[in-house]
């Protein structure tokens, strides 16, 4: 399975302490689930000064160490939710495609 970490960049949110908690809690709860792939989506990057904007979501993935995928978005604006959706679908395809090569065994 995929987890998806969605954050909000917006002038209010927390991206840092925000993904730190519910990662902690994640593998308290479940180190299964902690096991499992995971992509950080940051989105309301559209609230972001545009000069900024890559900086601080360099600065938020190098706070975080974060070691998979990640996909900057604005939901509202649809600013790179294809690629998004489109990763997903791909991620899902493969899935599909190894388990049934498994089951061929």
């Amino acid at each position: 399975g995929l987890l998806l970490h969605l954050v909000d960049m917006g002038p209010l949110g927390e991206p840092v302490a925000d993904v730190a908690t519910i990662v902690a809690e994640l593998e308290q709860f479940s180190p299964e689930l902690a096991a499992r792939e995971r992509w950080l989506v940051l989105n309301k990057i559209d609230l972001l000064p545009e000069a900024e904007r890559e900086q601080r979501c360099r600065d938020v993935v190098a706070a975080l160490q974060w070691q998979g995928p990640v996909f900057e978005i604005s939901a509202l604006a649809a600013d790179g939710t294809d690629r998004l959706v489109q990763a997903a679908m791909d991620f899902i395809e493969t899935r599909a495609a190894v388990e049934d090569a498994a089951d061929a065994g």
